[in-house]
C-alpha cells in the first residue's frame, strides 16, 4: 500500500500545483491562513519566486498571494500528480 506524499507548501516547485490538507500554524497565522481561504480541499499554483527566493506568489480561489516561507512551511499540501508525455 502506498501512502500519500505530503510536504510542505513551501516546497512545492514553481509551476506546480497541489491541494491543502492540513495547516500545522496556530493562533492568529492560523487564522489569517484560514481568512484566506486556505482551507482542506483548497487548490493551490505556484506561480513565481522572487529573486531572493522569499517571498513566492501562489494562485488560490481565483486570487494571486504573496507569502512568506514561514508561511508556506505551515500549509501542508497534496502535490498533483504531473502526468507525463
Amino acid at each position: 500500500m502506498q501512502t500519500e506524499r505530503v510536504l510542505p507548501l513551501s516546497d512545492l516547485p514553481v509551476g506546480e500545483s497541489g491541494t491543502v490538507v492540513g495547516l500545522e500554524a496556530h493562533g492568529p497565522a492560523r487564522q489569517r491562513l484560514l481568512d484566506l481561504g486556505l482551507v482542506p480541499g483548497t487548490r493551490v499554483e505556484v506561480l513565481r519566486k522572487s529573486p531572493g527566493g522569499d517571498p513566492v506568489a501562489f494562485r488560490f480561489r481565483g486570487a494571486v498571494i504573496a507569502l512568506r516561507r514561514e508561511a508556506g512551511r505551515a500549509i501542508l499540501i497534496r502535490p498533483e500528480k504531473r502526468e507525463r508525455g
